[in-house]
């Protein structure tokens, strides 16, 4: 591998290219295994390898990628990116800069795992998946139950110009499990750790056993048909009180997404790209109230988005976003981050694979915790509803505009958790909503979620990232019953 990197380096540099980087991935491993009411779903297995070569004029980027680790292959794509380069500066406005950084000698990260989850018999997999499934079926009313399993892994070696390398072996897993309850026109839907797929990790089949699936099944079942019978919602503004996995999501959407540099800088738009927050809003704006405290950290242990090298060569950093509800930074890269004159990439550039070229994503965007328990956010609520787990949702380009709907709702009254609420969905616009955030749970109420589909860019990239939340609650929030 390190010999194609060197290969690869010396093909690509020529004549007005500064700067060249080269990703080698060998190889890349996913699994996906589902159990659908006893019957498998899916067995899926897939395994790949290829070289992504990226170049810089002074002007504009190159980059070629193929799936032959061939030398002869590899010269060709660096050629490629050369021509592609030298194409894209004839219409390029101006000059490319970036920032000065200096990215590891020969480094080596490594994801903490136990117990690899490729080594795992695909049997032992299945029999879990089969008997959790199994006890989704609380009752007649249960009419498909879906436990799923999945599990990436990826050996990326990459090599630069500048005299970076790096070397790393990251695996993430995941699981989760679903319930569906219907009763003549009415269909309800539970799902558990969180929804669309469970909770992933960077970690091996010791986290899948952690989740306790067989355990938990029972209750998920039960809660699909005790929301057959539930009222709905009721509609009007009120006091909401977000479980962890549905604060996650609404960090993801409507931080996450609009913080990202290339889209402030409209650099980015093709893919639900732009946002609401402008260049002259960095160290200024007002995001949401003083309890609101955002970091996007990579080095966050076990988070989808943590690493040791991003895919410019960049360590691995925390940097806050939010700091008592003012945006005091963004999601960036080595380009962005030197035209807004800063001396330091947010480290945050990365590709999904080695056929696609790095883009500014989100690492480990985290709602920091507060100081009360979940009991004591509750016991500020006189009237209000208590949200959790996502089933829908809805956010405009701009990640204005939003509209989610939840699982499961419970009405809270005078402090305490009452009856169960179907089809609740709430809706607003990003700056109001965060600043009608009245105070955040403590790290009690705090979870490492993990998001397995972020999508973005134009060839579509799939990302796996991460967000730690607390519970939150939020003031004069309009809700309705779907």
């Amino acid at each position: 591998m390190e010999d194609l990197l060197r290969l690869g380096l010396r093909a690509a540099l020529a004549s007005g290219i500064v700067y060249a980087d080269v990703r080698v991935y060998a190889p890349e491993r996913s699994e996906h295994l589902s159990v659908r009411n006893g019957k498998a779903g899916a067995l899926a297995h897939a395994v790949r390898s290829g070289v992504g070569v990226r170049v810089r004029t002074d002007r504009s980027w190159g980059f070629a990628t193929t799936s032959d680790l061939a030398p002869r292959s590899v010269r060709e794509a660096a050629a490629l990116a050369r021509r592609v380069a030298r194409a894209a500066a004839r219409s390029a406005r101006g000059p490319l800069a970036v920032t000065s950084e200096t990215g590891p000698s020969d480094g080596e990260y490594r994801s903490d795992v136990r117990t690899d989850p490729f080594d795992v018999p695909r049997e032992r997999k299945m029999a879990l998946l089969i008997e959790a499934e199994r006890r989704l079926h609380v009752d007649p009313a249960v009419k498909s139950g879906i436990a799923s399993f999945n599990a990436w892994s990826e050996e990326k070696w990459f090599a630069s110009s500048e005299g970076a390398s790096y070397r790393s072996r990251i695996c993430h897993v995941g699981a989760g499990l679903s319930a569906t309850a219907i009763r003549g026109t009415e269909v309800q839907r539970r799902s558990g750790p969180t929804s669309f797929g469970g909770d992933f990790h960077q970690a091996g089949w010791e986290f899948i056993e952690g989740l306790r699936l067989t355990e938990t099944a029972e209750r998920i079942g039960r809660e699909s048909v005790g929301l057959l019978d539930a009222p709905t919602a009721p509609t009007g503004p009120t006091t909401v009180v977000l479980d962890s996995d549905q604060l996650a999501l609404q960090v993801h959407e409507s931080v996450g997404h609009a913080v990202e540099l290339d889209r402030i800088l409209a650099m980015e738009a093709g893919y639900a790209g732009t946002s609401w927050v402008g260049e002259k809003d960095l160290g200024q704006l007002t995001y949401g109230s003083p309890a609101m405290e955002v970091v996007a950290d990579a080095t966050e242990p076990g988070g989808l988005g943590s690493f040791g090298w991003d895919d410019e060569g960049v360590p691995a950093r925390r940097v806050p976003i939010v700091h008592e509800g003012r945006l005091v930074g963004a999601l960036s890269s080595r380009e962005t981050a030197r035209r807004e004159g800063w001396e330091r990439s947010g480290g945050a550039m990365r590709a999904s694979s080695y056929d696609r070229t790095p883009l500014i994503r989100m690492t480990n965007v985290d709602l920091q915790p507060g100081e009360l328990s979940f009991d004591e956010l509750l016991e500020g609520v006189d009237e209000g509803i208590f949200l959790s787990t996502n089933r829908s949702w809805s956010i405009d380009d701009r990640r204005l505009n939003f509209q989610f709907g939840t699982e499961v709702g419970r009405r809270i009254v005078r402090g305490e958790l009452g009856a169960l609420l179907r089809n609740p969905i709430y809706s607003g616009m990003t700056p109001e909503f965060w600043r009608s955030l009245d105070a955040v749970g403590n790290r009690s109420t705090w979870h490492l979620w993990g998001v397995p589909n972020c999508g973005k860019g134009q060839p579509g990239q799939v990302a796996r990232v991460g967000h730690g939340a607390p519970a939150g609650r939020f003031r004069a929030v309009q809700v309705r019953g779907g």
